[in-house]
């Protein structure tokens, strides 16, 4: 049986959200009745994953280790790791290396949240795979704002632009995806992009190159909020 493990990313320096995090990591924001990590820290529980990573910043790890503690109340195993600078999402699985060793890994971002009773579903078609990586597709109106993933009349994945201009997909690509244990191999390969950053797009192209990513339309049933976004995320809790 596939071993996985999580990875949850904390960190950042959340100025989309200023000024309400100048003082504060914005995943420790409250979202109705719980700070934000929480929804994303549940979304990896939902599927059975106990051995999970919290990445964050130095400043953030003491407030975060002090709110999660870990773990061990709600059956789970956290461990922290500090990401010095906001370097990329990518970065992630070099910090974490030791953390996730042979085990497949399934990523999430500390500001994304998913709700929903397709959901479980869907996630357990992502982790039957042993190999490759799996992200989601979800429909939104706008696809300018996110990665975009196009597929093909099969149902599977031929391109994936970031913020795209003019994009003939409007599925745009959420913050929870599902790799194998060369994503360790492929993040150690990556350049940083013109912002200096190793982005989480260079780790799945490098799948998309391979032949071995998948795409799963989330679809109705499932509903995704990304709580970077000040707007979108509050107006769409009705907060």
């Amino acid at each position: 049986m596939t071993e996985w493990k999580g990875i949850l990313l904390a960190g950042g320096r959340g100025s989309r959200l200023a000024p309400l995090t100048i003082a504060s990591n914005k995943h420790l924001l409250p979202i109705w009745d719980k700070p934000m990590i929480y929804y994303p820290l549940s979304t990896l529980m939902l599927e059975g994953i106990r051995e999970i990573a919290i990445i964050s910043t130095p400043e953030a790890i003491p407030q975060l280790e002090a709110l999660l503690q870990d773990g061990s109340q709600w059956g789970l195993s956290l461990t922290f790791f500090e990401q010095e600078n906001p370097n990329g999402i990518a970065e992630c699985f070099l910090i974490a290396e030791d953390f996730i060793g042979t085990a497949n890994t399934a990523l999430i971002l500390g500001d994304n949240i998913f709700y929903g009773s397709g959901l479980p579903k869907r996630m357990a078609q992502a982790m039957q795979f042993e190999s490759g990586a799996t992200i989601f597709g979800y429909d939104v109106s706008d696809p300018s704002a996110f990665g975009v993933v196009t597929l093909n009349e099969q149902g599977l994945p031929i391109s994936l632009v970031e913020k795209p201009k003019n994009s003939v997909s409007k599925l745009a690509i959420p913050g929870l995806y599902f790799y194998d244990k060369e994503v360790i191999s492929i993040a150690k390969a990556l350049e940083p992009s013109a912002r200096g950053e190793l982005e989480i797009t260079g780790v799945n192209e490098a799948y998309l190159n391979r032949g071995t990513l998948r795409a799963l339309p989330l679809g109705r049933g499932v509903a995704w909020l990304d709580g970077g976004h000040q707007r979108t995320c509050l107006r769409r809790a009705n907060l």
